[in-house]
């Protein structure tokens, strides 16, 4: 039997502080628990599925479950999955997103 999916405490703020830079977020991901990412992100027409991790825990319980684990290793490079423990670093990887499209595009 699943065991109920836990919400990170950082959760809440996480999720308003990125609306507030005009980001679309589910959070309700964070439901479904077996290892699926807490969060759907969308900025600019990229989305992102970021697992949230409490940044007041120690790093080894900000480790990745095995559930967790397996769910990024079946993703691959199918799209961008990140573990991040504050808007800061979802918001980063933005923008390494559209660093990487605009190099892709100079060379085609």
């Amino acid at each position: 039997m699943r065991q109920r999916a836990r919400v990170d405490v950082n959760q809440k703020a996480v999720v308003t502080e990125l609306r507030q830079l005009g980001c679309f977020v589910e959070p309700a991901l964070s439901r479904l628990g077996g290892g699926v990412p807490d969060l759907l992100v969308g900025f600019r027409g990229r989305w992102i599925l970021v697992e949230l991790k409490n940044p007041d825990m120690p790093p080894s319980k900000q480790r990745l479950t095995q559930d967790e684990e397996r769910w990024h290793e079946a993703v691959g490079d199918r799209g961008p999955v990140i573990v991040a423990t504050a808007a800061e670093e979802v918001m980063f990887e933005f923008v390494e997103l559209e660093m990487l499209r605009r190099l892709t595009t100079e060379e085609e």
